[in-house]
């Protein structure tokens, strides 16, 4: 049996493997419940629903691995491509936070869902928003995606834009 003592160090190792990769560290919001690992994914976190939305929200963190991931533009592309009309609204950006260059990206529209052969088709849902960033980290690319009804993606903005800000390495 392990002591207590060594198992509360592995529950803080495990948060602090989930709040970094590819040499980047941060801080998500309090109000975002980290969920248990998932493949291919540094972080997911759940958010909860603004007052008249019926879904979570959800921010998925991403890492591939040095060199993996492809260019930002294309995940910019495919990021706008998974909101039906998103095209016409796409707000992008790309600034320095830290010393690390960040591509973001801000769409709102119908959900399409991520698409590909390893996810399962899933109903469009309307009246969405995503808000991402690429993080060009020194190990490679960090992509953060928050998603979910349009309000509950208003009320977390500051939060998202917070996360980014605390970025360091």
């Amino acid at each position: 049996m392990i002591s207590r003592a060594f198992a509360v160090a592995i529950l803080l190792a495990a948060a602090v493997w989930a709040d970094s990769a590819a040499g980047i560290q941060w801080t998500p919001p309090s109000s975002w419940k980290a969920q248990a690992p998932r493949p291919m994914r540094a972080a997911t976190y759940a958010i909860p629903a603004a007052a008249g939305d019926h879904e979570d929200g959800e921010c998925i963190v991403n890492y591939f691995g040095p060199g993996q991931g492809g260019p930002v533009a294309a995940n910019v592309k495919r990021w706008i491509g998974q909101l039906q009309g998103g095209e016409k609204n796409a707000k992008t950006s790309k600034r320095t936070i830290h010393g690390l260059t960040v591509t973001t990206v801000d769409v709102s529209g119908s959900y399409t869902g991520m698409g590909g052969p390893m996810v399962q088709s899933q109903a469009v849902k309307p009246n969405y928003r995503l808000l991402g960033a690429i993080v060009e980290g020194p190990q490679g690319s960090v992509f953060f995606k928050l998603t979910g009804p349009a309000k509950t993606v208003d009320a977390n903005q500051a939060k998202f834009e917070a996360m980014l800000n605390s970025i360091a390495h």
